[in-house]
């Protein structure tokens, strides 16, 4: 029964920081990191799956706010959002940082940039992320 409890435990831990991920990466508000530290310091046997979902989770997030932007219409430029053409999918690799990374991602889609370039940039910034996190907590 113990193993089976462990099982349960471990797993729903993962879903958690899934959803927490995922949720923490579009416009609602959200600290997914937070769930990430606690999942590897109840079951810091999970470190890969766990920083690979969280990233996961985060970028899916993320595209949902590019897609969002990618539905509103084309009207006037915006001097911020120029600034993302400017630097075009590159800029990204910031949708992980707190307050501007949300925007970003809507911003990227509003303005149709690649998709597919968005979706990697995204993902890289926000594994580099979640990595420093996971590798900065003490070990058990």
């Amino acid at each position: 029964m113990d193993t089976l409890t462990h099982f349960f435990s471990s797993d729903l831990s993962l879903w958690g920081l899934f959803i927490s991920s995922l949720l923490g990466a579009t416009l609602l508000p959200g600290g997914s990191e937070l769930v990430l530290v606690g999942v590897l310091k109840l079951h810091p046997e999970l470190f890969w799956p766990a920083l690979l979902l969280g990233t996961l989770g985060n970028t899916i997030g993320g595209m949902i706010s590019f897609g969002m932007g990618r539905m509103l219409p084309l009207t006037k430029k915006l001097k911020h959002v120029e600034k993302v053409r400017h630097y075009g999918t590159p800029a990204l690799l910031l949708a992980w940082a707190p307050i501007i990374g949300d925007p970003l991602c809507v911003a990227a889609g509003w303005l149709r940039l690649n998709p597919i370039y968005a979706a990697l940039f995204m993902l890289i910034g926000k594994f580099a992320r979640y990595a420093i996190i996971a590798f900065m907590l003490p070990s058990s």
